[in-house]
């Protein structure tokens, strides 16, 4: 009999390391924490003296640092807490080139933002540790594991889309074991 069995992920790799697909550069600055991406700048002034010299659509960064951190482009309620921690960015010349096009309508740059948006939630939940994983293991007639069959981890946000690929992972080993 087969088993599915949806876990948190409690070694997620971070996806801002992994993925180079990213519209946004998250540049942040934290005594205490290596959040965003790697960059350059040795301050805040830096990187504002860099959007000076560079046209760019970007959104602030701001933490809640209390029992776990967690990140947002709004800002939170409590003053002692939190605070603004960087941007996300990107240059207009990359949206040019990303959209194939030579003029930015506003209508681009919203779409822009809500994809830097999209970016910083998905940081969000890595942060948060919402990052989930599943195991499909071979249990015997007293509910024990005899043989994990396949395992995936990594599955960033909402426990189901982990629980969803498990389970058509799982139908495929039925037909196999069939």
């Amino acid at each position: 009999m087969l088993k599915l069995i949806v876990e948190q992920d409690t070694d997620p790799f971070n996806p801002r390391e992994m993925n180079d697909g990213y519209m946004g550069t998250m540049i942040c600055f934290h005594g205490r924490y290596d959040l965003g991406d790697s960059h350059a700048f040795s301050c805040p002034q830096e990187f504002e003296d860099y959007t000076q010299a560079n046209d760019i659509v970007r959104l602030p960064l701001y933490l809640y640092d209390h029992s776990g951190i967690t990140m947002n482009t709004t800002g939170f309620s409590c003053p002692w807490d939190s605070g603004q921690v960087g941007y996300i960015y990107v240059t207009k010349e990359n949206i040019r080139k990303e959209y194939n096009i030579k003029r930015i309508s506003q209508k681009t740059i919203k779409q822009v933002l809500n994809i830097l948006k999209a970016e910083v939630s998905e940081y969000d939940s890595y942060l948060t540790g919402e990052v989930y994983g599943y195991r499909i293991v071979e249990i015997d007639k007293n509910d024990e594991e005899v043989e994990e069959l396949d395992a995936c981890w990594g599955f960033i946000g909402d426990e189901s889309y982990c629980r969803k690929e498990g389970e058509a992972s799982m139908e495929y080993f039925k037909k196999k074991v069939a």
